[in-house]
């Protein structure tokens, strides 16, 4: 997992458009953390003054509800902005958990904010990753309505997760992921229970094969039809 502080900012997806001096001001003013899979980088209403790229992993944003249950809103693979919302000088507003051993990206807040001031098109792809996040929730919110039942806000959720970290094998399309019927309740606000039953409801359809913790699409545009139609 060994990577220079120069390949890590240049991995970062919001840098692609930065100006060469921006990103060599960047890299002067960054480093890299190491965490394992299963600690947390920071903490809802947490004090941070880092913006975090994670470089290679995978992780978790999440929120806890009264009663100590985890609503899973995000997850996140490599070249992407953790923490945008720390621009805003609040508490964090969300938990992040590393799903994998994990490289991440630190920069100083303040410091990042000097080199967006005289660069624009960093600026701009900052502000097309905050758009990006704000259209996947209102897509969340739309499929946590009644206008879906439960098997069919499953399959929209593995239908996302295909069509994000998918690998194409033999027998369909393989998520990529250490995927459970755990992390997927906490993904979709539900019982564990509940969402193994409509599990294997996809199961028996043939919509999903589940191997171990092996989550296999055989056919997303069946799937896709699936939690579409009326």
């Amino acid at each position: 997992m060994l990577i220079s502080l120069k390949d890590a900012v240049v991995t970062a997806e919001i840098f692609k458009t930065a100006s060469a001096p921006s990103l060599t001001e960047i890299t002067g003013f960054s480093s890299l953390l190491k965490i394992e899979k299963g600690q947390h980088l920071f903490l809802d209403k947490e004090e941070v003054k880092s913006i975090y790229i994670l470089i290679k992993g995978r992780a978790s944003l999440y929120k806890l509800n009264s009663l100590g249950e985890k609503k899973v809103i995000f997850v996140y693979g490599e070249g992407n902005m953790l923490n945008e919302v720390m621009f805003q000088d609040l508490p964090a507003s969300i938990n992040c958990e590393m799903l994998e051993d994990s490289i991440v990206l630190v920069m100083p807040v303040s410091r990042l904010w000097h080199v967006m001031e005289n660069d624009s098109g960093l600026t701009k792809a900052v502000l097309d990753s905050m758009a990006l996040k704000i259209r996947r929730l209102y897509r969340q919110l739309k499929n946590t309505t009644n206008d879906l039942n439960g098997e069919k806000r499953l399959a929209a959720k593995l239908y996302k997760l295909s069509k994000d970290y998918g690998i194409k094998q033999e027998d369909g399309i393989c998520i990529d992921l250490n995927l459970t019927i755990t992390f997927l309740a906490e993904m979709l606000g539900s019982k564990r229970e509940t969402v193994s039953r409509q599990a294997k409801k996809l199961v028996d359809m043939q919509l999903l094969i589940i191997q171990k913790n092996k989550f296999i699409i055989p056919d997303q545009q069946k799937l896709n039809e699936f939690f579409k139609k009326p």
